[in-house]
Formats: structure tokens, C-alpha cells, sequence
């Protein structure tokens, strides 16, 4: 079993930054792709980023594609989501998220591909 563990959030004006970080447990992560959601009060889940386990590949959402960037240092067992020129639509609880399939033949986008979930760390930007 591993725990994921976020942190990082919190407020911010528009236009500022903030990086994240997912701190993982009971597990090594650099075999696994690793991925942040995030999920806005009375809106669905949504995709924001992923990486692969070496970290060489990544993809993003179009709507945060420049701004944001997802990395990862497999020797601390750790993801970081770095998020520059913040929008007020992007306040929400940001999750990161752990695919532990051994293959897949695209790019894993849904929630429901990724196995193991962290608790979740609020972002709230201010207009």
C-alpha cells in the first residue's frame, strides 16, 4: 500500500505561484506514472498533469499547458506540481494520484486509471 501525501497549497493573488508537492510512503515510485487532479467546488474531477516514472515524459490539460510544470525526484520519493501565472479558475483542491499499471497504450487522463490517491491540498486564487 502507499500513501500520498500533498502539500504545498494555499492563497495566492493572481498571477503568482505556487509549487506542490506529493510525498509518497510503503512504496518506491520511480517504476510508476504519477499524475495531479484537480477539483473545483461543484465541478468534476479534472486532469491537470502527468509524468512517467523516469520522468522523461509529461502531458498537461491545454488549460494549464505553459503555466504549469510536473516533476519528480524518484530519490525522494517525490512529485512536484510548479504552477506559475495562477487564474482564479484554477482555486481548487488539487490531488495527486499514482497509476501502478505496468503499460498503457496512452496517455492516462481519467481518474479511474489512477490507483492510489492522496488527501488533497487546497488552492485558492485571488482575482
Amino acid at each position: 500500500q502507499v500513501q500520498l501525501v500533498e502539500s504545498g497549497g494555499g492563497l495566492v493573488q493572481a498571477g503568482g505561484s505556487l509549487r506542490l508537492s506529493c510525498a509518497a510512503s510503503g512504496r518506491t515510485l520511480s517504476s510508476y506514472r504519477m499524475a495531479w487532479f484537480r477539483q473545483a467546488p461543484g465541478k468534476e474531477r479534472q486532469f491537470v498533469a502527468t509524468i512517467s516514472g523516469s520522468g522523461i515524459d509529461t502531458y498537461y490539460a491545454d488549460s494549464v499547458k505553459g503555466r504549469f510544470t510536473i516533476s519528480r525526484d524518484n530519490g525522494k520519493n517525490t512529485v512536484y506540481l510548479q504552477m506559475n501565472s495562477l487564474k482564479p479558475e484554477d482555486t481548487a483542491v488539487y490531488y495527486c494520484a499514482a497509476d501502478f499499471s505496468p503499460w498503457r497504450p496512452v496517455v492516462p487522463t481519467m481518474g479511474d486509471q489512477y490507483h492510489s490517491w492522496g488527501q488533497g491540498t487546497q488552492v485558492t486564487v485571488s482575482s
